[in-house]
């Protein structure tokens, strides 16, 4: 699998619920992320992802764009955690040591109900 590859299978296994198997097969040791309401290490975040999964069992993970510059991997998706929800814009930068995520940030931006901007955000 290519850098670009693991990173679109760890995404759409978290989000579809299946976070331990999306630790387990793509997660390298020493692995650290950057989420502000979470401790930085990889069970703290993993448990956050079931947790959410629980919440909101109808939550989407719609993918745009995946981008790969050496030992990143940056992918531009909707996230939506109720069909009816308008959802978020994210960023997921996912950094690599061969074919192991080791570091993670993910940022968000809330999708306005009226935009202003008609280009949109996708």
């Amino acid at each position: 699998m290519t850098k670009k590859e693991i990173a679109r299978d760890f995404l759409k296994l978290a989000a579809n619920g299946h976070s331990h198997e999306a630790f387990r097969l793509h997660v390298g040791e020493n692995f650290k992320h950057h989420n502000a309401y979470f401790k930085g290490d990889a069970e703290t975040l993993m448990l956050a992802m079931e947790e959410s999964t629980r919440k909101n069992p109808n939550k989407t993970l719609t993918i745009h764009h995946i981008l790969e510059d050496k030992d990143l991997v940056a992918v531009h998706s909707h996230l939506k955690q109720t069909p009816a929800d308008i959802g978020f814009a994210v960023v997921h930068i996912l950094r690599f040591e061969l074919d192991k995520i080791v570091e993670f940030w993910d940022l968000g931006q809330s999708i306005p109900t009226e935009m202003i901007n008609e280009n949109g955000m996708f």
